[in-house]
């Protein structure tokens, strides 16, 4: 059974009811020097199909970010990142899907949502309040994720305990954004796996996920590819499917309400046939394979 708490997430004029069951947010990585994606072109065209096809998929989120996580790549102008996600946010917005943008920046965040972006997932631990200020004067609800680091920074942090420590930070941040005008209706909360954290770190950090909860508001789980599954599996980012999948189940048991993954489709068939083999799935009467799907085609 799932420990998943029944939550409200305010999004731009839009209201998701969280809790039944996860829901899945899609990256596009509208950069060129993603670690976990690989060359994979970047232009509007790509993009805007790419999200399209995650929503295809599964995906009731589109996660646009202009800028890698990437801590041997300095950071991206500002200027530079509104125009690679600016464009992208507006073709998926207009096109009717619920979009994130996945930045730090006040003025790319202000830009992606004149764009028509309903939350900003701020990968810096809310650093600058002007990006509260933001998504409080436009309802676009707030995603604020634990990192002790600066942005492009990773530090040795000797943890003492590493879940308390998480929980702390992240109700100040709330604090702060609460401060700051947002409703607690429009945040949600992301533990940042790898961010200011050792692969055993993070990972005991997810062994503790569920003291989140605590702190009244969604969980958004984003721990596809990230470097403690390749710590663990010895694989590369593109090979750490079957982890990511290992810790989607975790974090599904651990009472996630949203997973933010790059491999949409195969993450909705885990959560699919995970439900239907736990009970929370419902069958059809007389549940059958069609004939087309018996074989591959010849």
């Amino acid at each position: 059974m799932s420990l998943r708490p029944p939550r409200e997430l305010h999004a731009g004029g839009r209201t998701l009811v969280l809790g039944e069951r996860p829901v899945l947010m899609g990256i596009v990585n509208a950069s060129p020097d993603s670690f976990s994606d690989g060359p994979v072109a970047t232009s509007l065209e790509a993009c805007v199909e790419r999200g399209a096809a995650l929503v295809a998929a599964g995906a009731q989120i589109v996660d646009v970010g202009g800028e890698s996580a990437r801590t041997d790549r300095p950071p991206v102008d500002p200027g530079e990142e509104i125009a690679r996600v600016a464009p992208v946010v507006e073709r998926l917005a207009a096109a009717g899907h619920l979009v994130s943008v996945d930045t730090y920046k006040a003025s790319v965040a202000e830009a992606a949502v004149a764009a028509g972006a309903a939350i900003v997932n701020d990968t810096s631990g809310l650093r600058d309040g002007a990006v509260a200020e933001l998504c409080a004067r436009t309802g676009a609800a707030l995603v604020i994720m634990h990192t002790p680091d600066p942005p492009k920074q990773q530090v040795d942090h000797p943890y003492e305990d590493v879940v308390e420590e998480v929980a702390a930070f992240l109700a100040d941040r709330l604090a702060l954004a609460l401060e700051r005008g947002v409703p607690p209706e429009q945040v949600l909360l992301d533990p940042g796996p790898d961010f200011g954290k050792r692969p055993a770190q993070t990972v005991a950090l997810l062994r503790g996920l569920e003291r989140l909860h605590d702190l009244g508001r969604p969980l958004l789980l984003a721990v596809s590819r990230k470097d403690f599954l390749g710590a663990l599996t010895h694989r590369a980012p593109l090979d750490r499917l079957g982890g990511t999948l290992a810790a989607v189940a975790h974090g599904v048991d651990a009472g996630a309400h949203v997973l933010r993954v790059h491999d949409v489709a195969a993450t909705a068939d885990f959560l699919a046939v995970r439900a239907a083999l736990s009970g929370e799935r419902e069958l059809e009467p007389g549940l059958e394979l069609p004939d087309a799907l018996r074989r591959e085609p010849e």
